[in-house]
């Protein structure tokens, strides 16, 4: 009985230490709760899913992200971004005027330049994307630099490899950083085959089994190329025969009909690229502990296009290692700014409260705001966890459409067909906190166009929700999807 009595007092005691830790930690009141309850309910279990998921990155940086080692040098640049970012705010076109609270806030939280005279193109699926960036890195002179959080061992996997491996014995730098858990199937047989012919691979922080639960939780995110410092691609799309959508032949001959895989891409011509070059040499230097300096071969001076085509660029990027959740405020921000429409498509729809009113006010201030998300996830969890939000947003005027051709993956926002968003992160707690995320911002009426206008041919594959309807749903449906939002922040 003495045993057992102090073993309850020890739990008793460890039980109000993890919770008050878990409170003191973690920023999110929501997020701290499903912490505390987690803890409570789940004895022990809790306690260890709260050390595993819960630790707070943000207060404990993983890695700097200082490119330059000398602190004078780095001040140098800084204020030169400052100027001729805040000189190009101040003379941009009228999309830059109408939304250079974005602007302003990139470059003060990312130190991320807008610039000019960039050629940006859409690319839809990975039927246009990986012919395009194939014919891009069989051009590559100086380098090729790919950062991807999923890169399968498959047919496109291995049509990519032989290309980076036949400019390795060129003469390229060729660098790869893969994410250790989304990319686990390169690990054996890809990842030695690429080093043996001279491409260097590491992995993002790599998977040791003794920090296995921290590390797992913290992944990199983002899809990143950069060819010669010239031209790159970012968007949703990883390296994976699962991105291609197989012709009517090609499925007659397989005589199997995969689900259809909705995504998209960009690539970027110009000063743009920049900013995605500096995210991955920051992330370089970190992953395979080298330190490559900045010179004119990884940023060349580009003269923009100055014409109509020339477009404004910006990249957003957040992860554990910010400061604050950039791309978060950077939606918010979009949000907060629209004046007319709205179009928001995201696979993963579990969003910070700020999101859900921001929206809200927009709907009700008579802003269309249309959303376009999966009929049916990849995950029944977070397939319920998303449908606990539908309602109140039905209820204030938000139209909700749910895609049925297959499964949509696209990350993008649409504000009055001028301001687009495009990259590799979800509305949801884990792009907004633990994944290192990067989007791109473009500021153009035409690309804004071209945006809303598949936006508007994915919703012809969709259904739109009825607030009557969806309210009218068996009360055993609601509540369960109402429970497992409990836990929304921790998936």
């Amino acid at each position: 009985m003495d045993w057992i009595l102090i073993w309850e007092i020890v739990y008793s005691v460890l039980l109000v230490f993890v919770c008050l830790k878990a409170i003191y930690d973690t920023g999110s009141n929501t997020k701290a709760l499903a912490y505390v309850l987690s803890i409570i309910f789940l004895p022990f279990v809790g306690m260890v899913f709260y050390f595993v998921f819960g630790t707070n990155y943000r207060k404990r940086k993983i890695y700097s992200r200082k490119l330059l080692a000398d602190d004078n040098q780095s001040k140098k640049l800084e204020a030169a971004i400052q100027r001729k970012s805040l000189s190009i705010i101040e003379g941009g076109n009228e999309t830059v005027q109408l939304h250079k609270g974005i602007a302003r806030l990139l470059l003060k939280e990312n130190m991320s330049p807008l610039t000019g005279g960039n050629k940006v193109e859409l690319l839809i699926n990975g039927e246009l994307k990986f012919p395009r960036v194939l014919e891009v890195l069989k051009a590559a002179r100086h380098h090729i630099h790919m950062e991807y959080y999923i890169y399968e061992d498959d047919e496109i996997g291995r049509t990519i490899e032989e290309v980076l491996k036949q400019k390795a014995r060129e003469g390229v730098e060729v660098r790869l950083i893969y994410d250790d858990f989304g990319s686990r199937s390169i690990r054996k047989k890809l990842v030695p085959r690429l080093k043996e012919a001279g491409v260097q691979a590491y992995p993002f922080y790599e998977i040791i089994f003794l920090a296995f639960a921290n590390r797992l939780n913290y992944r990199n995110h983002r899809k990143i190329i950069v060819v010669d410092g010239r031209i790159g691609f970012i968007g949703g799309i990883n390296v994976s025969d699962g991105y291609v959508n197989p012709s009517k032949a090609e499925k007659l001959r397989q005589r199997k009909r995969k689900r259809f895989w909705r995504d998209s891409h960009v690539s970027i011509e110009g000063a743009g690229v920049h900013y995605l070059q500096h995210l991955f040499l920051c992330d370089w230097n970190f992953c395979a502990g080298q330190t490559i300096a900045p010179n004119g071969d990884y940023f060349p001076r580009l003269n923009g296009n100055t014409g109509p085509e020339g477009k404004y660029v910006q990249i957003a990027a957040s992860g554990p290692d910010s400061d604050n959740p950039t791309i978060l405020f950077s939606l918010l921000q979009a949000i907060h700014q629209a004046s007319h429409e709205l179009l928001i498509t995201t696979p993963y729809f579990i969003p910070e409260q700020a999101v859900i009113d921001a929206l809200s006010i927009a709907s009700l201030s008579g802003i269309k705001v249309k959303l376009l998300v999966p009929g049916k996830s990849d995950s029944r969890i977070v397939n319920a966890a998303a449908r606990s939000f539908y309602g109140e947003l039905l209820d204030v005027g938000v139209d909700i459409y749910l895609y049925q051709k297959g499964f949509i993956h696209a990350k993008t926002l649409v504000a009055d067909k001028s301001l687009s968003i495009i990259g590799s992160a979800n509305m949801d707690y884990r792009s907004f906190d633990l994944n290192f995320e990067a989007n791109a911002i473009i500021y153009d009426e035409a690309f804004g166009a071209e945006l809303a206008k598949s936006f508007y041919e994915d919703l012809e594959g969709a259904v739109k929700l009825d607030a009557f309807q969806w309210e009218r749903r068996f009360w055993l449906q609601k509540l369960l999807e109402k429970t497992v939002r409990l836990i929304a922040p921790l998936l």
